[in-house]
């Protein structure tokens, strides 16, 4: 974490094993608007964890916002969607079955109004 004078960060790093993600504040005068300054984001983060249970509750103890609960999702995944408190949105997950690409086609059908 790098802090800036006015309480600005210039990063934040957050670890996922061997991966970095680095966040920033917004800074427009840069051009680097947060998500809410734009109305959103197109982006999501998807990370996958053994114990996606665990990741949810430290999610929501910072802070983090529900989008879409964590429940068992038609794809074989535990899952679910947050946003964090600059408007970043992430996909929290846990493989829990393999499914079929005859299973997984029906259930996108069903799912999406096929």
């Amino acid at each position: 974490m790098i802090p800036l004078p006015g309480g600005k960060l210039l990063t934040v790093e957050l670890r996922f094993g061997d991966s970095t993600v680095m966040l920033a504040d917004e800074f427009p005068e840069l051009g680097v608007p947060s998500p809410e300054s734009i109305g959103g984001t197109p982006v999501v983060l998807h990370l996958a964890a053994e114990d996606v249970d665990a990741l949810w509750r430290r999610a929501l103890d910072a802070g983090a916002e529900v989008v879409h609960p964590l429940a068992d999702q038609f794809w074989g995944d535990l899952q679910g969607q947050i946003a964090d408190p600059f408007g970043h949105r992430w996909n929290l997950a846990q493989h829990l079955r393999d499914v079929s690409p005859e299973e997984l086609a029906a259930a996108a059908a069903l799912a999406f109004g096929g």
